[in-house]
């Protein structure tokens, strides 16, 4: 019998099949920044501080950058999984050949925009002179790198919409072997510094991307992928962006936000900003370790709101906040506990490392809030409404950081009163969102009721 990777979510218990899907996205979450961590780490021991500070300032920029696209990928996991529940084949068919003619024209584009923009965005930013140069040529590399990177989240979107988070993981697994492997041949022996490990990011990204495109080629099920026949769906295009085009607004405007802290962390001077780094980066498992949940509850509301099954969809939302919540207390103060030994792998210097903590006991420990505000999120967008949590999350979050720079942090100039406006921002967008999924609820319920009548 041929093993399936695909997951009944509609029928069965909730928590084992949560976590089992869950698990699998949290290990290839993590894998992924493994691949930013590698090159912040090797060229942090092996290149300076200089380009450790160069290669973390521009993480905030791309994901400016990258964001619209990225969500959406949102959309097109969301329409499969949702006609996946509903089991409208030709929908399927016609959202997965929209999608990856969307991802390889959006990669293309990515390519330029990355290559020009870097440079005017990053002296925008305030990037110290020392660090500039080394930036700019990290992310040109970084962006040629695009329409593999696109077409991989398109095509592993495709799969978690079907309950497949298995292979995608086992992807990444190569990928990651394969940029560890580059970074350090290409730093530590050849001593290409942040051009090497842009290089090793970039042949990383070809990798996932050739292995998740092979998958869905050769699946014989209702995803699979036939490149010659592909063809564009107006309609499916429309349904798509009319779902991830808010989530990859509101990314877009959170990176804009980032980008202005990030601005203000280089205010401080290049140690101060290498502390800042490497505090984001081991905070970054943290958040991939969470980011999973949102991502389930996506999917399984997504295929439970196509199969019009009302109950499962609240008891879904109930269990995912439960476990992101354990999942984020537990690791993120496990990450400040332990946070001199962790920062001691992307430095040796006790002043950045100081800096790191000082970052760390802030937002990691309170990070579970980030995970459960998410996840509300991924309750609202299964549902099909996209801008309300958009506008929610810009003005709870993002609108409420930028008033706080421009106000609080410009009277106390302080690592304290930047780092605090994340923990108060997640709080308040939580609130929102919990409200707004109860009115959004009704609003649903009442329309099946409506249908269930005709």
């Amino acid at each position: 019998m041929k093993k399936t990777y695909e997951m009944d979510m509609i029928h069965g218990p909730l928590v084992p099949n949560i976590l089992r899907y869950a698990f699998p996205l949290m290990l290839s979450g993590i894998l992924q920044l493994m691949f930013n961590a590698a090159d912040v780490i090797v060229v942090g021991r092996f290149a300076g501080s200089q380009a450790l500070a160069a290669v973390g300032s521009t993480g905030s920029l791309i994901n400016l950058l990258i964001n619209l696209f990225v969500g959406v990928s949102i959309g097109t996991n969301v329409l499969v999984a949702r006609y996946y529940g509903a089991r409208d084949w030709d929908g399927i068919q016609e959202t997965i050949n929209t999608s990856i003619i969307t991802a390889a024209v959006g990669g293309v584009a990515l390519i330029f925009i990355g290559f020009f923009a870097s440079g005017p965005l990053l002296n925008l930013m305030g990037t110290p002179h020392d660090v500039i140069d080394h930036s700019v040529l990290y992310m040109r590399i970084y962006f040629a790198g695009m329409p593999f990177f696109m077409l991989y989240n398109f095509g592993a979107a495709i799969l978690r919409s079907v309950g497949d988070t298995k292979r995608p993981l086992y992807f990444l697994m190569i990928a990651g072997v394969v940029n560890v492997v580059l970074n350090l041949i290409m730093v530590v022996i050849f001593h290409m510094g942040v051009a090497g490990v842009a290089i090793a990011t970039v042949a990383s990204q070809v990798v996932s991307c050739v292995l998740v495109m092979r998958c869905l080629i050769h699946n014989e099920g209702a995803i699979h992928v036939h490149l010659g026949s592909l063809t564009f769906n107006k309609k499916r295009m429309m349904e798509m962006l009319r779902i991830g085009l808010p989530a990859g607004f509101q990314g877009m405007v959170f990176s804009i936000s980032n980008v202005l802290i990030q601005s203000s962390v280089n205010s401080f001077g290049s140690v101060v900003m290498a502390g800042n780094t490497a505090a984001a980066n081991i905070e970054g498992f943290v958040y991939t370790a969470m980011n999973a949940f949102y991502q389930t509850n996506l999917s399984f509301t997504s295929q439970n709101y196509g199969a019009k099954n009302k109950e499962r969809i609240g008891k879904v939302l109930f269990c995912c906040l439960g476990l992101v919540a354990l999942v984020g207390a537990v690791v993120g103060n496990g990450a400040y506990l332990i946070g001199n030994l962790l920062l001691g792998f992307y430095t040796t210097d006790p002043q950045v490392i100081a800096y790191g903590m000082n970052r760390l006991a802030i937002i990691s420990t309170m990070y579970f809030i980030c995970g459960m505000m998410d996840v509300m999120v991924g309750s609202i967008r299964g549902l099909g409404y996209a801008v309300m949590p958009m506008i929610v999350s810009l003005m709870g979050a993002c609108a409420f950081r930028v008033v706080w720079i421009f106000t609080v942090f410009k009277m106390f100039h302080t690592q304290f009163s930047l780092y605090i406006s994340y923990p108060i921002s997640w709080t308040i967008t939580f609130s929102a969102h919990l409200i707004c999924f109860l009115v959004v609820r009704k609003k649903v319920f009442a329309k099946m009721e409506e249908q269930s009548l005709q």
